[in-house]
């Protein structure tokens, strides 16, 4: 009966260890993705940093060349990061949403929320990124 008790034991603890890693892997795939189209930016890798992109996203620029254009003019931070490490993040349904924590060559400071959709074939895709600017803080 020990055995049993034993056995069924170890199984609840796998069944509870590969819950928690599922729950982490959408997380983990949205950082993966983030971290290959920012180093497609740094590259300028027009093509690749636009395969990260959704639908709604190519939608709206349907080629790589105005993608690229648009997150020069108007996310500078993400296109040229200083440092950034990733922050909070969150998953809601369908949907990853992770805060990126960017250091700018300028010396500002931002956090960018990039929203992440599964899609229908269960990769996941960027399907926006808001900015937000850090106040500064006291110098050292």
């Amino acid at each position: 009966m020990f055995r049993t008790f034993a056995i069924a034991l170890g199984l609840a603890t796998q069944l509870v260890a590969a819950s928690i890693a599922n729950a982490d892997e959408p997380v983990d795939t949205a950082r993966s993705i983030i971290q290959g189209q920012i180093s497609a930016f740094l590259h300028d890798d027009a093509e690749t940093a636009y395969s990260f992109a959704s639908p709604a996203i190519r939608g709206k620029f349907p080629d790589k060349a105005a993608f690229f254009d648009m997150v020069k003019r108007g996310y500078q931070p993400v296109y040229r990061p200083g440092n950034f490490a990733f922050g909070r993040s969150k998953v809601v349904d369908d949907r990853v949403l992770q805060e990126v924590l960017i250091s700018a060559p300028d010396g500002k400071d931002w956090t960018a929320v990039y929203e992440l959709q599964k899609q229908p074939d269960g990769s996941y895709k960027i399907n926006g990124v808001m900015m937000l600017q850090q106040a500064p803080g006291p110098a050292i």
